[in-house]
């Protein structure tokens, strides 16, 4: 079993389908990484492995990751009577369990995976690193135990990127799926604003921002949930064109010559290690050698850097507004200061005070925002856009800390970080982070690409065609193969 370590999700799955291995063994295995690996990482919050090793056993949905190991994200999707503590403190001392199974977790769970537990987030999903107050420590880094795993899916990529399982769930609002991916070196994809349902509860999350799928080792995996997981359902508020053809045939598909335009300056007016700037200028290089043409360019403004800040930190005050009072109907008394952290009661406070209208301003804003990016893309006749996924190599633990005097200093250090990713969950756009680069240190740098709205197809093709050229599934965290 220590071979299927160095094996991505579909492959684990065509060993069950040709009676190689056994759901049972695949996950007795992956308990046993869990138990040793997770007590030093801290990437699993609720463990559920006698549920886990009881499913196994059973009968199951015959899907393209039939007895594959799984863990969700401690937070948006789920299935009724797991666990839902969103790493608020509140929540864990009443023991809040999934009161129905979302419309995600249903199609995680009808592809044939076996949820081994959820994993860690940062309190209600705001910050790049998973350090929240409610799980006795932080989320450690597979690359570098001393850094961040990044966020809010940090549980979930620490957890991937060690070995305990080969895909987990994993959702981005600001860059939480990318933003992990890159620090620990793995393939993340934030899907076309609904492309992917959130119901039954969910329409689209402060108005579309966030979305949900997986980090996994291979783009093959993504493609292959991303076919299982996307479509509308009856009542969602609106849905995206369907692909021409399944995603997952993209992934071996040929690529015709792309025009990029690569972006080396902040979006946001902050610095940029020269360790990811390089690494994005040698991504170009391996770009062009395949055919494709890179130019440097800059995005057109739509205000000060600092007017988009503030529109999107607007955005998601309202959001933790809005998710304060769904939570004190949870707990059945108002939710107070004392029973969050101090950034999160910041954003509360402030979504409470600003008001309706500063919130379709800033809507208005990143509409505006979207359109001048699509412009640019049609009429500088570009396919995609590239960055380096972040603007720092993976940072320490602690670097985004909430308890000085304004806990809002942390929100800058994170827009600092995610220059490159926010602003695509406001715009929609489908981006991916790809595990191409890596810092002298040895830490991961992830590679993002954005295409024009509905473009996932042009995202996985390029995607595989990167992956076939410069393979990056051998390349684990030290000490993950044993």
């Amino acid at each position: 079993m220590t071979d299927v370590v160095a094996l991505d999700a579909t492959a684990q799955a065509e060993l069950v389908a040709k009676g190689e291995v056994s759901p049972q063994e695949l996950v007795a295995g992956a308990i046993e990484r869990a138990e040793k690996i997770n007590p030093e990482l801290n990437a699993i919050c609720s463990p559920l492995f006698e549920e886990a090793t009881e499913t196994a056993a059973g009968e199951l949905p015959d899907g393209p990751f039939k007895g594959v190991p799984f863990l969700f994200k401690d937070l948006g999707a789920g299935l009724a009577g797991q666990p839902m503590y969103m790493g608020n403190r509140a929540l864990k001392e009443i023991d809040m369990r999934m009161p129905y199974d979302t419309h995600l977790g249903s199609r995680f769970r009808d592809a044939g995976l076996v949820t081994l537990g959820r994993t860690a987030t940062p309190e209600l999903g705001i910050l790049p690193t998973t350090e929240p107050v409610v799980n006795d420590g932080p989320t450690r880094n597979p690359w570098d135990k001393t850094r961040s795993s990044g966020g809010s899916s940090g549980g979930s990529a620490a957890a991937v990127a060690s070995g305990i399982v080969p895909i987990a769930h994993a959702s981005d609002g600001g860059g939480s799926i990318r933003i992990p991916a890159s620090e620990c070196g793995l393939v993340g994809l934030k899907a076309t604003r609904a492309r992917i349902s959130q119901a039954p509860v969910m329409g689209d999350s402060m108005s579309g921002l966030t979305t949900e799928l997986v980090v996994a080792h291979s783009v093959r995996d993504v493609a292959t949930m991303l076919d299982w997981v996307h479509g509308p359902v009856p009542g969602d508020p609106y849905g995206c064109p369907a692909p021409s053809r399944p995603y997952s045939e993209e992934v071996s598909a040929g690529t015709e010559p792309l025009r990029i335009a690569l972006l080396t300056e902040s979006l946001t007016g902050d610095a940029l290690q020269p360790a990811v700037v390089t690494a994005a200028r040698e991504t170009a290089r391996k770009l062009e050698d395949l055919g494709h043409e890179v130019t440097e360019f800059d995005l057109p403004a739509a205000g000060e850097p600092e007017a988009l800040y503030q529109t999107f930190i607007t955005r998601w005050a309202a959001g933790m507004s809005q998710t304060s009072d769904t939570l004190s109907l949870i707990i059945g008394r108002p939710l107070t200061q004392d029973d969050v952290e101090p950034l999160t009661w910041a954003l509360i406070e402030k979504g409470r005070t600003e008001g309706g209208a500063a919130y379709l301003s800033a809507i208005a804003q990143h509409q505006l925002i979207a359109r001048l990016i699509a412009g640019v893309m049609i009429d500088g006749h570009f396919d995609l856009i590239m960055t380096p996924t972040l603007a720092t190599v993976p940072p320490k633990l602690g670097h985004f800390d909430q308890n000085g005097p304004d806990p809002m200093d942390a929100m800058l250090k994170a827009r600092e970080l995610a220059t490159f990713t926010g602003i695509f969950n406001a715009t929609g756009q489908p981006a991916i982070s790809l595990p191409l680069e890596m810092s002298e240190e040895g830490l991961p740098i992830g590679i993002q690409f954005v295409a024009p709205m509905w473009g996932e197809d042009i995202l996985i093709r390029l995607a595989g065609e990167l992956e076939r050229a410069h393979p990056w599934i051998d390349r684990r965290a030290p000490g993950v193969l044993g």
